[in-house]
């Protein structure tokens, strides 16, 4: 008597976990090369070979060398294995729901200082690179640019709870927040002059609140 035989049932959900992690395979792979070589020098197929897959699959998981560095900055951004609005960030949303701007101030500061020892890696790759790609030079200036409009939305949000210095607007503020937030600061101050991420976040939230607030 011939058997029937058997269909296997299509595992979806496996299916998307395995998906999932070799994406993550690729862009672990992806920073450890950007970091040790450089942009210009590491190839997808680098890449590829770094994280054991073919070089179709870096492209049909991620896409171009450019879409990996940007998910990479975005990832480093938000602290997770994917992209998250800023509005969803757990930490912005903690500022938002506090009523105080100094521990306003406190709270965003230690988030920066969590963002840059991910991110100012990164960072530094991505601005060399920058100066001899012209897709990656207009990456540079849309996080610079998306940077500056979030900043303007806490600044916002600072003025309304009534404690700005007198003579110091959103705008002001804003701008200040967005200078002094950038990793090339934390850099010099961290890599340059040896000061730990502790001392940065510590000075960063205090700087804020002198230049910032009432007394």
């Amino acid at each position: 008597m011939k058997r029937t035989p058997v269909k296997r049932r299509y595992d979806a959900a496996g299916r998307q976990r395995a998906a999932e992690q070799t994406r993550i395979a690729i862009l672990h792979a992806a920073r450890r090369l950007f970091l040790a070589r450089g942009y210009a020098r590491t190839t997808v197929a680098d890449i590829a070979g770094e994280a054991e897959v073919a070089v179709d699959t870096v492209y049909a998981s991620i896409g171009t060398k450019q879409a990996l560095m940007q998910t990479l900055v975005e990832h480093a951004i938000s602290g997770l294995d994917r992209a998250v609005p800023a509005e969803e960030r757990d930490y912005v949303r903690a500022i938002r729901a506090e009523p105080d701007a100094r521990k306003k101030l406190a709270l965003y500061a230690h988030a920066i200082r969590q963002v840059h020892e991910r991110l100012a890696p990164l960072t530094e790759v991505l601005k060399a690179a920058a100066a001899a790609d012209e897709d990656l030079a207009r990456l540079w200036k849309k996080i610079a640019d998306r940077r500056a409009a979030n900043m303007r939305l806490f600044a916002a949000d600072l003025e309304a709870t009534g404690q700005l210095r007198e003579g110091v607007d959103v705008e002001e503020a804003a701008d200040v927040i967005w200078a002094t937030n950038a990793t090339e600061l934390y850099v010099l101050l961290v890599d340059g002059r040896g000061w730990s991420p502790d001392k940065f976040e510590v000075w960063l939230a205090g700087a804020w609140m002198r230049l910032l607030l009432r007394d």
